[in-house]
């Protein structure tokens, strides 16, 4: 019996639920019943991937509402510039990145929303460095032909006076 009263590998073994089992004596028993690691299955876990976007996020709205706000007017997704920029002011040749701090690998130690996860990293650690390297790339590209850039991260997206000041620093 474990410490919560239940037998060890009880028969429904394969559906017995994590957190049961690692508080278990036999954990090597346990362990030889190769549980997965993920706690849904594949197709619900993909069907979870699928349903991330890329444009129209949380941090984003929140950005182009304060942008808007503020009495500026943008173009969104602009076609033909390197990176595709969230926010596009013409006329100023200003651009604006909103990255997801997870998935362009905000490096600031204080970012609750950075890391690297821990199984896979023969698959992650390649991906998000191709993030960050085509970030980078697409930088100096707009840079190069004479735009000035901003990067906002999700986690700057938090303290809204601090992204006011730092928005009207940026486009007056």
């Amino acid at each position: 019996m474990c410490r919560l009263g239940m037998p060890c590998l009880p028969s429904w073994g394969r559906q017995l639920p994590r957190r049961y089992w690692t508080s278990c004596k036999t954990r090597t028993r346990a362990r030889q019943l190769r549980l997965p690691a993920d706690r849904i299955s594949a197709d619900r876990r993909s069907e979870n991937m699928r349903r991330i976007k890329s444009q129209h996020t949380k941090p984003e709205m929140i950005v182009r509402r304060l942008v808007h706000s503020l009495g500026y007017r943008y173009r969104l997704h602009k076609k033909g510039f390197p990176g595709r920029p969230d926010l596009v002011f013409g006329p100023k040749r200003k651009a604006i990145f909103v990255h997801g701090c997870f998935w362009h690998s905000h490096d600031d130690p204080n970012c609750p929303h950075s890391h690297v996860p821990k199984s896979r990293l023969e698959y992650w650690k390649p991906k998000l460095e191709r993030t960050r390297e085509r970030d980078k790339k697409n930088r100096n590209a707009l840079e190069g032909e004479g735009w000035a850039v901003l990067e906002i991260w999700e986690c700057e997206t938090k303290d809204r006076a601090v992204l006011k000041k730092r928005l009207v620093k940026f486009l007056g």
